[in-house]
C-alpha cells in the first residue's frame, strides 16, 4: 500500500510539471503563429525516461541532495518562459485583452468558461483557446512565473521522500522554498518592469540571473544534514570543517553566489548604471547587502570557532 501511494505520488507530480510545461509551449506556439515551436516539448522526454527510471530503479524515491524531476521541470519551462518575456519586452501589443487585476475580470473569464460544458469537445477546445488567449501578455507570463514557483514547492512536497531524507529536513526546505520562491518574483516582476524601456540588453541579464537562482530549488546540500553519514562510518577520523558544518556553508554559497549576491549586482546596476530609483528597488537591494553581509559574518564566525577535536582534546587534556 505504501508503495501504492508513493507510486502514485511520483507519477502524478510529473504529469502536473508535464501539463504546465505544454501551456507554456502552446502559449508560444500561439504567439508567435509558428508551429516550429512545438519542438520544445522534445525537451519533456528527458522528463520521462527519468520518471521511469526513478519508479523501476528506486521505487518512486527521490535522491538525497538532488532532484532530477525538478531540474528537468525547469529545463522543459525555462525556454518558453524566456521566449514569452522577450516577445513580450520587444513586442507592444496594444490590441485589447482582458488584465486580470479585479475580481470583475476573474468573474468574466470564469462566467466565459461555464458555457464549455454545453458545446462538443472540438468545440469546446476551439473556445477555449479564444478564451485563454484574449489575457493579456504580462498576465499570461506573471501566471507562468507563479504556476511554475508554486509548483516547485508543492512538488517537492508531494514527491516522495529521498534516502536519509527526515520529515523535519523536509518541513525545513519547503519553509527556505516558500521564501525564496518570494523573492525570486518580485525581482523578475518588479525589477524588469524598471528597466524594460531603458535597455533590452538588461532583460537578457535579469532572466539569466532569474534562471541560475532557480537551480536553487533541485539542490538540498543547504539543508541535509550529513551528520549520520560520517558517524556511520565508525571509529576516530579527522573531522575537517566542510564535513562538520557543511549544511552551513552550502547555504551560505547558495545566498552569496546564487540568490542574494547576484540580485544585489543586478539591483545596483540598474540604479547607478542606468540611473533607476525606485523605493521598493532600493529596500531590496538593502535587503540583499544584509544577507551577503551577515552570511560573510557567519562565515567568519564559523572558521574561527572550528577546532578539530584532536586539538580541543589536547586542549582539555591536564598536563601531569
Amino acid at each position: 500500500m505504501f508503495f501504492l501511494v508513493r507510486f502514485i505520488c511520483a507519477v502524478i507530480t510529473r504529469a502536473v510539471f508535464i501539463l504546465v510545461s505544454l501551456i507554456g509551449v502552446w502559449r508560444v506556439a500561439w504567439l508567435k503563429n509558428d508551429n516550429t515551436y512545438w519542438f520544445l516539448t522534445f525537451l519533456f522526454l528527458p522528463l520521462v525516461v527519468e520518471m521511469i527510471i526513478t519508479l523501476k530503479r528506486r521505487k518512486g524515491k527521490d535522491y538525497k541532495w538532488f532532484s532530477p524531476a525538478i531540474l528537468l521541470f525547469l529545463i522543459s519551462i525555462i525556454p518558453s518562459i524566456w521566449i514569452l518575456e522577450l516577445h513580450h519586452r520587444h513586442n507592444k501589443d496594444s490590441a485589447p485583452c482582458k488584465k486580470l487585476d479585479s475580481w470583475e475580470n476573474v468573474r468574466g473569464v470564469v462566467t466565459l468558461n461555464d458555457t464549455l460544458g454545453n458545446l462538443t469537445f472540438h468545440q469546446n477546445l476551439k473556445l477555449l483557446d479564444q478564451l485563454l488567449s484574449t489575457v493579456c501578455p504580462n498576465d499570461w507570463i506573471l501566471a507562468l512565473h507563479q504556476i511554475l514557483l508554486i509548483l516547485l514547492i508543492v512538488g517537492k512536497w508531494v514527491l516522495p521522500l529521498g534516502g536519509g531524507v527526515t520529515r523535519g529536513e523536509l518541513s525545513q526546505l519547503l519553509l527556505i522554498f516558500v521564501g525564496i520562491a518570494a523573492d525570486i518574483l518580485e525581482f523578475t516582476s518588479e525589477t524588469l518592469s524598471l528597466v524594460k524601456e531603458n535597455s533590452p540588453q538588461l532583460v537578457y541579464i535579469i532572466l539569466a540571473v532569474w534562471t541560475w537562482s532557480m537551480l536553487q530549488f533541485p539542490l538540498h546540500v543547504a539543508v541535509v544534514n550529513t551528520k549520520a553519514d560520517s558517524e556511520a562510518e565508525g571509529g576516530v577520523q579527522k573531522v575537517s570543517l566542510l564535513t562538520k558544518h557543511s549544511t552551513d556553508i552550502w547555504a551560505i554559497v547558495e545566498a552569496l553566489f546564487i540568490h542574494d549576491g547576484p540580485f544585489l549586482v543586478v539591483r545596483l546596476t540598474v540604479m547607478t548604471y542606468f540611473d533607476v530609483f525606485h523605493q521598493m528597488l532600493v529596500f531590496f537591494a538593502i535587503k540583499n547587502f544584509l544577507v551577503v553581509i551577515l552570511n560573510l559574518y557567519r562565515l567568519m564566525v564559523i572558521c574561527q570557532d572550528f577546532r578539530p577535536p584532536s586539538s580541543s582534546i589536547a586542549e582539555d587534556t591536564p598536563i601531569p
